[in-house]
C-alpha cells in the first residue's frame, strides 16, 4: 500500500471516530438532565455601578494608571535615529488637556501640574461611571 493510501485511511478512520463522538456527545447532551440550563443576564449600567452587587471585594485590586499627552507614529528608521534633543511632534495642540488612562479605558482628562517638584496630574474632566461602561463594548 502506498503512502498516500495510508493517508487516506487513517483520515477517513479519523473522521468516522469523530462522526460516532459527535452523535455520541449528542444524545448525551439531550438525555442529561442533570444540570439545569442558566442565561446569562445583561449587566445594566445601575447594577455595574453598585446597585445590588458588593464591589468591596475588587476595591484592592491594582490597575494601571496612565497619563498620555498625544500619540504620534514613527518609521522604525526614524524612531533609530531619534537622540538626545530630538522632538517628536504629537497629535496634540500645546495646552490641550492630557488623557488619563486607567488599564487602557479612557477615565478622565487633565492638566499637567508641578506639586513639590513632582509632575502630577489636575483632573479636568472625569467621565461619568455610565459612560465609561458604554466605552467598554
Amino acid at each position: 500500500m502506498s503512502d498516500e493510501t495510508e493517508e487516506t485511511d487513517d483520515q477517513v478512520e479519523m473522521a468516522g471516530e469523530w462522526d460516532d463522538a459527535m452523535t455520541e456527545q449528542e444524545q448525551t447532551d439531550s438525555t442529561n438532565d442533570d444540570f439545569e440550563q442558566v442565561k446569562a443576564t445583561p449587566i445594566s449600567a445601575s447594577t455595574a455601578l453598585g446597585g445590588d452587587v458588593k464591589l468591596d471585594v475588587i476595591l484592592d485590586i491594582p490597575v494601571t494608571i496612565a497619563m498620555e499627552i498625544g500619540r504620534t507614529q514613527l518609521s522604525i528608521r526614524n524612531l533609530l535615529q531619534l537622540n538626545q534633543g530630538s522632538v517628536v511632534e504629537l497629535d496634540r495642540f500645546a495646552g490641550e488637556p492630557m488623557d488619563v488612562l486607567v488599564n487602557g479605558t479612557l477615565v478622565a482628562h487633565g492638566e499637567v501640574v508641578v506639586v513639590n517638584e513632582k509632575f502630577g496630574i489636575r483632573l479636568t474632566d472625569v467621565i461619568s461611571p455610565a459612560d465609561r461602561i458604554k466605552n467598554l463594548r
